[in-house]
């Protein structure tokens, strides 16, 4: 059985907004519903939800320039939005909740303009060897999300004025710059954010074979609700809280991401104070099990780590401190 199909334009670029509609539509109980989200910020730097600002971006400039900073709540890598990209997201019922295929709308979206692009690395769209689009996805209780950026015609410059790219991270992808690694599709192709839209709301009813019903997004953001998710995407202790003390003890690169340590261990006690653990690992679960198992544990004997999903996170993240 198909499933019901749904659209939503975003009217606003103001990135509290868009995250809190986006967070809204993922606590709805859907069934047998896709949703496909579209919608843009102006010049914001969103960070993942285990990131530290202060580390990921010059948050003095971005804000002090007008710009915003916004955390999401899956995990991943900052990244640097404004009018000349678009961003997508997916919330699908588990049944239909299909990373490959909502990928597949994405490009097949780009095929009207030519591009032939490719599926790359553990989140990425790539066209050419060369990133237009990052991806984060999260599980809800009724529905998972999947959202990503396709990058139009942003602004390179800014993206390095305000993004701090660990040289580790550029290693990893075998080039010098961020701007080497990633391309605008705008130089390949006669596309703009608001040209896309109509190709993209025709790839999802090919993809998924059905007629989506359009929502109206005004509707959405005179929710109750919907206000006050907004009020908390912009909360200051939800975007820097516990990060304004946090000082990086241990980090290392590793295939599933990179990740930073501020740990405080009672030498006379042999046991973990607390622990923070920055890191833009997609796999949130993981990341927060390694930090409840280690939070007043002996600092000198490891715990047992329960037999789970990506349990291979969790002992990376063992191996750095015992």
């Amino acid at each position: 059985m198909n499933p019901h199909l749904q659209i939503i334009i975003s009217n606003q670029d103001n990135p509290y907004w868009n995250l809190a509609v986006e967070d809204f539509l993922l606590n709805q109980n859907l069934h047998n519903t896709v949703t496909m989200y579209l919608w843009k910020n102006r010049q914001t730097v969103v960070i993942g939800l285990n990131q530290n600002p202060y580390n990921e971006c010059n948050v003095d400039k971005l804000i002090a320039e007008g710009g915003f900073l916004a955390r999401r709540k899956t995990g991943g890598g900052a990244v640097f939005h404004d009018l000349g990209n678009i961003n997508f997201s997916f919330i699908a019922d588990k049944d239909h909740y299909n990373v490959t295929k909502q990928l597949n709308v994405i490009q097949t979206a780009l095929q009207h303009y030519g591009l032939s692009t490719e599926i790359s690395g553990r989140n990425d769209l790539t066209f050419e060897g060369r990133k237009f689009s990052g991806n984060a996805f999260s599980k809800g209780k009724f529905q998972n999300l999947h959202h990503g950026t396709i990058l139009i015609k942003t602004d390179v410059d800014k993206i390095q004025q305000y993004l701090t790219i660990k040289p580790a991270k550029l290693a990893k992808h075998g080039v010098q710059s961020v701007a080497s690694r990633i391309i605008n599709l705008s130089e390949v192709a006669d596309i703009t954010s608001d040209n896309i839209i109509r190709h993209l709301t025709d790839a999802f009813q090919q993809v998924y074979q059905g007629e989506c019903q359009v929502i109206d997004f005004d509707n959405i953001i005179q929710k109750e609700e919907t206000q006050i998710l907004q009020q908390s995407f912009a909360d200051e202790e939800f975007l820097y809280g516990k990060w304004k003390n946090f000082s990086t003890k241990i980090s290392q690169q590793f295939p599933w991401g990179h990740v930073e340590i501020d740990i405080d261990i009672d030498e006379s006690q042999h046991s973990i104070r607390n622990i923070e653990i920055a890191t833009d690992c997609l796999q949130l679960q993981a990341v927060k099990t390694a930090k409840e198992l280690l939070t007043n544990a002996n600092s000198t004997i490891a715990p047992d780590i329960p037999d789970i999903e990506d349990k291979f996170i969790i002992e990376d993240i063992f191996h750095l401190i015992y």
